[in-house]
């Protein structure tokens, strides 16, 4: 089978195709026929050398994963349709075009999601859960601010949040903010021409920036509300300053995979940027380093 490899760490060029034999799925895993993988910022990160996630090179990136059950066993049958996310950081191995997956990390497909949507599904949406649901406790009532709400986290957690009642904000340049208001965005902010600090505050934010946003973001929680990073570069936060605030801070950069989350999940759009051939990675990362996609981009064999 084809994967994609790289043997040392660089820019996206660094990434090539590489012939190696079909995975063998041991005791509680299935192989899956690889339909969509999706790429995330924190694949160009371990890639680039600036999180050393899988030791030395070489190595395969790639941790969202779609497609069918090759072999019937561990409660899925053959040709099942699936979704998962790879144990992460793990071994990686997604950039393929079959994976051995714990059958725990993986759901069943649902109708609503075709498989490009599903690759691009696990990473972002278990992320936004596990941030909001999970560290934030968001729940009916309340008012949340996500920042950058219309790239791959953003926009899945932005739903997650209306899904649980609440009243949502999110950052986005001007191009973008019909796309959050068809998502059911309730506020849109141009993070270029104006200033999220004079909103009215806020519950929960979800920083998915870092640095001066997070300092910037405390200014309009209230009191025992909480600031949520799952930016995996400085966070520009601590638990210390949190505290002098009065407010709580969570430093989220570690998802788990979760076939139950994922099953738990609300009806999702999951918004597709570009879809990319497995040969045209570097492509890929590219697009997802210029910070402009809407959405996510996957990878498909």
């Amino acid at each position: 089978m084809r994967v994609i490899t790289q043997n040392a760490v660089g820019d996206a060029s660094v990434l090539e195709v590489a012939e190696v034999a079909v995975p063998v799925a041991g005791p509680g895993q299935v192989l899956v026929k690889v339909g969509a993988a999706g790429v995330n910022p924190v694949d160009t990160y371990i890639r680039g050398g600036g999180f050393p996630a899988l030791g030395e090179p070489p190595f395969t990136l790639g941790w969202d994963i779609a497609g069918t059950v090759e072999h019937a066993g561990e409660g899925f049958a053959a040709g099942d349709a699936v979704y998962g996310l790879l144990d992460f950081p793990g071994t990686g191995g997604g950039y393929a075009e079959y994976a051995v997956v714990q059958a725990s990390n993986l759901a069943k497909r649902p109708s609503w999601l075709t498989v490009e949507q599903a690759g691009a599904t696990p990473v972002a949406a278990l992320t936004a859960w596990q941030a909001l649901v999970g560290r934030g406790g968001v729940s009916a009532g309340q008012r949340v601010l996500v920042h950058a709400a219309a790239g791959g986290v953003g926009h899945v957690a932005v739903q997650i949040a209306k899904a649980r009642g609440a009243y949502v904000i999110g950052t986005a340049s001007a191009a973008k903010h019909d796309f959050l208001r068809s998502l059911g965005v309730d506020e849109v902010i141009d993070y270029r021409h104006q200033d999220f600090t004079e909103i009215e505050p806020v519950d929960v934010v979800l920083d998915t920036i870092g640095g001066e946003y997070a300092e910037r973001s405390a200014k309009v929680i209230k009191p025992g509300g909480v600031l949520v990073s799952v930016t995996p570069g400085n966070p520009g936060f601590d638990v210390d300053r949190a505290s002098e605030l009065g407010i709580r801070f969570e430093l989220f950069l570690s998802v788990s995979a979760s076939g139950t989350d994922l099953a738990a999940l609300p009806q999702l759009r999951v918004h597709i940027d570009h879809v990319v051939p497995l040969a045209e990675v570097s492509k890929a990362h590219e697009l997802v380093e210029s910070g402009r996609t809407t959405g996510k981009v996957v990878l498909v064999p």
